[in-house]
């Protein structure tokens, strides 16, 4: 079994803000997996569904971001989990809109749901899911930044990261994390693909005639 935790802050006025792409992401999984209405557990929103051929347990906290970990610690109680089971997915203002980084381990980074899971947990080692929704503006607060929605351009650049990291969250619970951050780290922009190398024209010498 998994639980994948999408971190966002409940309300109709925090849907599509930046901080809330935890919670766009599971959606979007419960959607492909047709996971139903959601049941009220833990303090979330829960779904469960089988993504390759895994139980997994998709988990909304309604605590709001900051008490996050309160869901989390009452969902791995109730299963008895290991955290190598758990992953958390989470916006980040240090990286670009729809870049995604995966790390198995680590600090909170500055991302309050992150930091009061780790609180929770008394651990940093679970897996976490970075999904940039660009940084800061000058003179701006990182707070209000983050509460704030993507514009019009933004919103089809977030929408595709957004697909992306659905895509990341399968791999991970298929192949593990490690795969998961080899295959999804890079950034998709920068990914050149390899030219082939042109063939060498060789040209034939005539025989040489001995005399």
């Amino acid at each position: 079994m998994k639980i994948v935790v999408g971190l966002g802050n409940p309300g109709r006025e925090y849907d599509g803000t930046r901080h809330n792409v935890g919670f766009e992401v599971l959606a979007l999984i419960a959607q492909r997996y047709d996971a139903g209405r959601p049941k009220a557990k833990f303090k979330a929103e829960v779904a469960e569904v089988s993504i390759k051929n895994k139980k997994t347990i998709l988990l909304s906290p309604l605590t709001f971001m900051n008490l996050s970990g309160q869901s989390v610690r009452a969902a791995l109680d109730f299963y008895k989990l290991p955290l190598s089971d758990v992953l958390v997915i989470c916006d980040d203002i240090n990286l670009d809109i729809a870049r995604l980084r995966f790390r198995p381990s680590g600090s909170a980074g500055g991302q309050n749901g992150l930091k009061n899971i780790i609180q929770q947990l008394g651990s940093q080692d679970f897996g976490r899911l970075r999904v940039g929704v660009g940084k800061t503006p000058a003179n701006w607060n990182a707070s209000d930044f983050v509460l704030g929605k993507f514009g019009a351009e933004e919103r089809s650049e977030i929408d595709l990261g957004i697909s992306r990291a659905a895509n990341a969250v399968e791999a991970w619970i298929e192949h593990g994390i490690e795969v998961a951050m080899n295959r999804f780290n890079a950034n998709p922009t920068q990914q050149k693909k390899k030219k082939p190398e042109a063939k060498r024209q060789t040209v034939d010498q005539p025989d040489q005639i001995q005399e």
